[in-house]
Protein backbone atom coordinates (compact mmCIF):
# COMPACT_ATOMS: atom_id res chain seq x y z
CA UNK A 1 0.00 0.00 0.00
CA UNK A 2 1.17 3.55 -0.82
CA UNK A 3 1.73 5.74 2.26
CA UNK A 4 -0.31 8.90 2.33
CA UNK A 5 2.24 11.73 2.48
CA UNK A 6 1.18 15.27 1.67
CA UNK A 7 2.74 16.68 -1.49
CA UNK A 8 3.61 19.97 0.23
CA UNK A 9 4.65 20.87 3.74
CA UNK A 10 2.46 22.14 6.47
CA UNK A 11 2.22 25.74 5.21
CA UNK A 12 -1.38 26.50 4.31
CA UNK A 13 -1.48 28.06 0.87
CA UNK A 14 2.25 27.40 0.37
CA UNK A 15 2.09 26.49 -3.33
CA UNK A 16 -0.10 29.52 -4.04
CA UNK A 17 2.37 31.80 -2.28
CA UNK A 18 5.23 30.36 -4.34
CA UNK A 19 3.29 30.97 -7.55
CA UNK A 20 2.49 34.56 -6.47
CA UNK A 21 6.18 35.12 -5.66
CA UNK A 22 7.24 33.80 -9.07
CA UNK A 23 4.72 36.04 -10.84
CA UNK A 24 5.85 39.07 -8.80
CA UNK A 25 9.49 38.40 -9.72
CA UNK A 26 8.59 38.13 -13.40
CA UNK A 27 6.36 41.22 -13.38
CA UNK A 28 8.61 43.51 -11.38
CA UNK A 29 12.08 41.98 -11.26
CA UNK A 30 12.74 41.44 -14.95
CA UNK A 31 11.68 44.95 -16.08
CA UNK A 32 13.63 46.47 -13.19
CA UNK A 33 16.76 44.58 -14.22
CA UNK A 34 16.26 45.60 -17.87
CA UNK A 35 15.83 49.28 -16.99
CA UNK A 36 18.85 49.23 -14.67
CA UNK A 37 20.91 47.49 -17.37
CA UNK A 38 19.90 50.06 -19.97
CA UNK A 39 20.83 52.95 -17.65
CA UNK A 40 24.20 51.40 -16.86
CA UNK A 41 24.85 50.67 -20.54
CA UNK A 42 24.03 54.22 -21.62
CA UNK A 43 26.11 55.84 -18.88
CA UNK A 44 29.17 53.69 -19.63
CA UNK A 45 28.73 54.18 -23.38
CA UNK A 46 29.14 57.97 -23.18
CA UNK A 47 32.32 59.38 -24.70
CA UNK A 48 33.54 60.59 -21.32
CA UNK A 49 34.46 64.09 -22.52
CA UNK A 50 32.25 65.69 -19.89
CA UNK A 51 33.65 63.45 -17.16
CA UNK A 52 37.28 63.99 -18.18
CA UNK A 53 37.05 67.73 -18.62
CA UNK A 54 40.34 69.56 -18.98
CA UNK A 55 42.19 69.41 -22.29
CA UNK A 56 40.07 66.73 -23.90
CA UNK A 57 36.87 68.66 -23.27
CA UNK A 58 38.27 71.91 -24.66
CA UNK A 59 39.70 70.13 -27.72
CA UNK A 60 36.32 68.61 -28.44
CA UNK A 61 34.57 71.95 -28.12
CA UNK A 62 37.13 73.58 -30.42
CA UNK A 63 36.76 70.88 -33.06
CA UNK A 64 32.98 71.10 -32.68
CA UNK A 65 33.12 74.87 -33.17
CA UNK A 66 35.29 74.45 -36.27
CA UNK A 67 32.93 71.81 -37.65
CA UNK A 68 29.91 74.04 -37.00
CA UNK A 69 31.60 76.94 -38.79
CA UNK A 70 32.36 74.69 -41.79
CA UNK A 71 28.79 73.46 -41.93
CA UNK A 72 27.36 76.97 -41.67
CA UNK A 73 29.59 78.09 -44.55
CA UNK A 74 28.45 75.12 -46.62
CA UNK A 75 24.80 75.88 -45.88
CA UNK A 76 25.30 79.49 -46.97
CA UNK A 77 27.03 78.36 -50.18
CA UNK A 78 24.19 75.96 -50.95
CA UNK A 79 21.58 78.65 -50.28
CA UNK A 80 23.32 80.98 -52.71
CA UNK A 81 23.51 78.19 -55.29
CA UNK A 82 19.79 77.46 -54.94
CA UNK A 83 18.96 81.17 -55.20
CA UNK A 84 21.10 81.51 -58.34
CA UNK A 85 19.42 78.51 -59.93
CA UNK A 86 15.98 79.90 -59.09
CA UNK A 87 16.89 83.24 -60.69
CA UNK A 88 18.14 81.46 -63.83
CA UNK A 89 14.88 79.51 -64.11
CA UNK A 90 12.86 82.73 -63.74
CA UNK A 91 14.95 84.43 -66.43
CA UNK A 92 14.45 81.49 -68.80
CA UNK A 93 10.69 81.57 -68.20
CA UNK A 94 10.57 85.31 -68.95
CA UNK A 95 12.41 84.97 -72.26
Amino acid sequence: MVPLVPAFGGVPGGPELVIILIIAVILFGVPLVLVAGAVIYLTTRSDGAAAEGGAAGSENSETDAERIAELEAEVERLREQVDDEAEEVEEEERS
